[in-house]
């Protein structure tokens, strides 16, 4: 038992996908039917929790985005989501420019519309009424668009009037979502992923959604270290400094994040990197644990490259007029996005849904994309924060210390014994 909870995401999702290719063709029709009504419940209480996973993440996010901080705190936010959507700008013309005649006409314009695997789930939950008796009605409490709008009018609504009690009712549904993404979204993803494979296995699919996607995931990994060289001849330029020097005054903070696919729990060692860079004490106090939530160059990059493999996949739109709006509200999206594995995506699980399309079959994939790459990606994340450190030591140059607080401000207690501060919006 101990053996298998020391097993990482990653390592069940490998096995997932291994066994779901292997076990498709050979499966008897009944069983693989039951992985399918396992599939169709969970990706119906996906599309159920979504909105409120935007919601949960997003409210808090903007209003603890105030007053309290100083003007330096929306200074690296706006740093921080113009290097993420950048990095997003980047991986779709790379991934238009690379993938567009090898993935194109792929032959899975019909993914998750009855591939002719055979397989048929017992029990559809569904978000809308249908003529089935087999259906199961789950509609969202909110679409992903209203909860989205929702969120930004009561962040900043709490941010100008300084509720407390409203500020601390969406920090604590906050934790709720994290928890509900931590408990049950992702360990119920390793038999998420092995149904979506074993359904794709049995009608001839997996073999080519396997090895197109292995070629996305290198350019992925490329374009993570062409990211990080960009970051750093900006900061470097600014610094007056190598920026391939300053780039491997950082390798401790890199390898350490792909040891452990977490940003927060790399911030030791991305602190002490920071500052052999030149970065003083005061300013890497204050903007690497502050970006290790709101920096993620690298989450971006994968989203955005393996969401144009599928579309290009499944004959889907990657027109940039009809893709650049999604881009600018992942990268809101991964600035709300939780500190857990597979957080990012299960944040933007809503915008893959709502602004591309895509279905189960597409967002499953994303899923064994997106975790497979994992590591790397929060490699690139942590790296990219000392990047941002270099820019704001430069700007403030260095003598960035605690800002003053305002009487206005709400210091709001939480159940847990923690803290947390609503803040007054402007400056």
């Amino acid at each position: 038992m101990k053996l298998l909870k020391s097993i990482p995401l990653l390592g069940w999702v490998l096995v997932a996908i291994v066994l779901g290719v292997l076990l498709g063709p050979v499966m008897p029709v009944w069983l693989g039917s039951l992985f399918l009504t396992y599939n169709s419940i969970f990706s119906g209480f996906l599309s159920f929790v979504v909105p409120l996973i935007i919601f949960g993440l997003v409210a808090p996010a903007i209003a603890e985005l105030g007053k309290g901080a100083g003007k330096w705190l929306g200074i690296t936010a706006a740093i921080a989501y113009g290097s993420t959507l950048c990095a997003g700008l980047l991986a779709y013309f790379v991934s238009r420019w690379l993938f567009t005649q090898s993935l194109s006409g792929g032959g899975l314009e019909a993914i998750g519309e009855g591939s002719g695997s055979g397989f048929e789930p017992f029990v559809s939950v569904v978000t809308s009424a249908g003529d089935s008796a087999t259906e199961i009605v789950l509609p969202p409490a909110l679409d992903v668009m209203t909860a989205l709008v929702l969120a930004f009018i009561l962040g900043l609504g709490m941010t100008a009037f300084r509720s407390k009690v409203l500020f601390r009712g969406v920090v604590e549904f906050r934790t709720i979502i994290e928890m509900v993404i931590r408990r049950i979204v992702v360990p119920a993803l390793p038999l998420f992923i092995f149904g979506i494979f074993l359904d794709l296995s049995a009608s001839g699919s997996a073999i080519t959604v396997v090895s197109k996607f292995l070629l996305v995931a290198v350019v992925s990994f490329a374009l993570t270290l062409v990211v990080l060289l960009i970051q750093y001849s900006i900061a470097g330029a600014m610094n007056k400094r190598n920026p391939l020097t300053a780039l491997w005054g950082m390798r401790d903070a890199y390898f350490t994040a792909l040891g452990t696919s977490s940003s927060a729990a790399t911030i030791p060692v991305t602190l002490a990197s920071a500052k052999k860079n030149g970065v003083s004490d005061a300013v890497a106090g204050f903007v690497v644990p502050l970006c290790a939530t709101i920096h993620l160059s690298g989450s971006m990059v994968k989203i955005t490259c393996f969401s144009i493999a599928v579309l290009l996949l499944t004959g889907g739109d990657v027109n940039f007029g009809a893709y650049f709006p999604f881009i600018l509200m992942l990268g809101v999206m991964m600035i709300a996005a939780p500190g857990v594995p597979g957080g990012a995506i299960a944040a933007a699980a809503g915008l893959l849904g709502q602004m591309l399309g895509f279905g189960e079959v597409e967002v499953g994939l994303m899923f064994a994309a997106y975790i497979a790459l994992d590591s790397f990606g929060t490699a690139t994340n942590v790296t990219g924060d000392g990047a941002v450190a270099m820019i704001m030591q430069k700007l403030t140059k260095g003598k960035l210390g605690a800002q003053p607080q305002s009487d206005e401000d709400e210091i709001v207690e939480l159940a847990d014994g923690s803290q947390s501060k609503a803040h007054q919006l402007g400056e």
